[in-house]
């Protein structure tokens, strides 16, 4: 029930197109029940009754009334098929929408379980179905009572005996069906389970062509692709196997009635039960018992298709978001960026190990902060309990005296900066890339964020400058000038907390001396948390903090740190060493 209220609240934005396209449908299916009850008051009664003269103009009459009346089918039928298929479609887009907004809710514990590729087939493929299903779907079963029962209450007024032989065959039509309903369910699920892995395989394959080739791996990208489109075959062979017994099934129960009519109606004849005409009836209504038939055949299949996809896009639905805004969360005013981490430990979602357990420290206003340690000792994921990219497990993170979860997320996350090692831009130009850090930016505003990150120069030599189209992830750019893009956009952001998350590790010597003094820049009377993978960007730091499996081991300048002949000490000489040897 849940589901079907679910459902049907997708059409209330648009009641008026769904109750005008019933409307119609009800007319066209009405129609049809009309034209043999004309034919048979022609045979019936007109050229019975009636002197050829006087006959011939009233079947010309009554072809008069089958032409309005076809017209008259033929723009309700117009309707229905232009207007509901748009309404479906406008259910189809609200849906995707709706789905696309849970997806920006859902926190970084969600995504680490998911594939993109799967994530983008419940976006797409699975609510392509939806369309019909939400037009279709109401219209068809509609048409089909009105058919049927008009149908059936005639051929009653006709003859009973031959309306019973005739409708014996409907119920056990229906059990069929039925039986059949949850095998075609069970398979069509499975085809959309098969062709979302496949989009994983695609997605997962094209990001990372680059390593494909430069692996000469295409042939084992090929041989996989080629894997799952079988595995998908083998889905689809077995939902067409299902369909196949449907269709048939029904197919040849219909057959049965027009056999059962045609030798029923012959011996009524025989016996004077009925005449030639009410035979010629029946098999006219035949096909408005039929069609309502095909209709809930057709819907059968419809409804399985959709409300598997339905059903995927509400699994989506139904995941709450574990981080979300208490309800008398405030907005930050006037953020000075002190920071208080109180007893915080941290573990994944569904593991038990904890990555750092009773933390606790202090950072100043304006402080720059430099964490340091070996990997897997949770230096990201520290950084990334500031924005609440994650939750902490236990204890607290205050801002200026103020717990972050009492704060609303957006509020918090427009006051913090981050600038990563694998810098992500999107396809577009210079100039929108930049701009994504204030979506309201001017021009100018841009160039001056670009000049602060040194990166104007290298822009204004590109073929349109700041319109530029950079490509898929920014292709057309090299390691530095994409992370000095992303400082540009950060710069523009102009927040008063950042984060540097081994912004620098992947480059080379010269760009890392140019994005080191942006980033510098950037951080001057900034609150800033930097995550050092070479420690001579960081012997500056106001505070190095040495993280261990067991917490903070060490913390001070770099001169304290070095006269400690410590952990740090021993980084140090080691990232130089690397540094020597490079």
């Amino acid at each position: 029930m849940n589901r079907l209220k679910k459902f049907i609240s997708y059409y209330k934005p648009h009641k008026k197109i769904f109750f005008a396209d019933m409307f119609f449908a009800l007319i066209a299916a009405g129609i049809t029940l009309v034209y043999p009850l004309i034919v048979r008051y022609i045979t019936n009664d007109v050229l019975v009754n009636y002197e050829m003269s006087e006959a011939i103009r009233k079947i010309i009459g009554l072809i008069g009334l089958m032409l309005a009346l076809a017209a008259l089918e033929y723009a309700s039928n117009f309707y229905v098929t232009y207007k509901g298929h748009v309404m479906g479609t406008l259910i189809e887009r609200d849906m995707r929408n709706d789905i696309f907004e849970h997806y920006q809710k859902l926190s970084f514990n969600y995504y680490d379980n998911q594939k993109t590729g799967q994530l983008l087939t419940r976006i797409t493929n699975d609510l392509f179905d939806i369309t019909e299903l939400s037009h279709h779907g109401p219209e068809d079963i509609v048409i089909s009572i009105i058919k049927f029962v008009g149908a059936f209450i005639i051929l009653l007024q006709v003859n009973v005996p031959l309306t019973l032989i005739i409708f014996i065959f409907i119920p056990v039509m229906f059990i069929f069906a039925n039986n059949l309903r949850k095998k075609m369910r069970d398979a069509f699920r499975k085809n959309r389970e098969r062709i979302a892995e496949i989009n994983a395989g695609v997605e997962d394959s094209l990001s990372g062509i680059r390593v494909v080739k430069s692996f000469a791996n295409e042939e084992r990208e090929i041989q996989r692709f080629s894997e799952g489109n079988d595995n998908f075959v083998e889905s689809k062979r077995n939902s067409y196997w299902c369909m196949a017994r449907f269709h048939s099934g029904l197919n040849l129960f219909i057959n049965l009635m027009n056999v059962a009519v045609v030798a029923g109606g012959a011996l009524f004849i025989a016996k004077d039960i009925i005449v030639l005409t009410d035979l010629i009836t029946f098999l006219l209504y035949i096909g408005n018992i039929i069609d309502p038939v095909r209709k809930l055949i057709n819907f059968t299949e419809q409804f399985q298709n959709g409300i598997t996809g339905f059903d995927r896009f509400l699994e989506v639905l139904n995941e709450e978001p574990d981080i979300v805004d208490k309800k008398d969360a405030i907005e930050l005013k006037d953020v000075n960026g002190s920071f208080e981490f109180k007893n915080v430990s941290f573990k994944y979602k569904g593991t038990d190990d904890y990555v750092f357990k009773n933390l606790n420290l202090s950072v100043r206003p304006g402080e720059y902060l430099a964490l340091v340690g070996t990997s897997g000792v949770g230096k990201t994921t520290l950084c990334n309990l500031i924005p609440r990219f994650y939750e902490v497990s236990s204890g607290s993170i205050s801002l200026d005296g103020t717990d972050i979860r009492d704060i609303k997320l957006k509020s918090l996350r427009d006051n913090i900066g981050i600038v990563q090692q694998d810098v992500y831009l999107f396809s577009g130009t210079v100039a929108d890339n930049i701009r994504y850090g204030k979506l309201d930016a001017t021009d100018e505003e841009i160039i001056e964020a670009a000049k602060n990150a040194n990166a104007h120069d290298f822009i204004m030599e590109l073929p349109d400058g700041y319109n530029t189209d950079i490509g898929q992830r920014g292709v057309k750019l090299s390691g530095g000038q994409k992370q000095r893009l992303s400082i540009a956009r950060v710069f523009l952001k102009n927040p008063p907390i950042l984060i540097f998350d081994e912004a620098t590790s992947a480059l080379d010597n010269e760009s890392e001396k140019i994005v080191q003094e942006s980033l510098e820049k950037l951080a001057k009377n900034r609150t800033t948390f930097v995550i050092a993978h070479r420690l001579s960007t960081i012997r500056n730091a106001e505070n190095i903090i040495v993280l261990t499996e067991d917490g903070i081991e060490e913390k001070g300048s770099h001169d304290e740190l070095m006269e400690k002949r410590g952990i740090y000490h021993s980084l140090y000489e080691m990232s130089n060493r690397k540094k020597e040897t490079i």
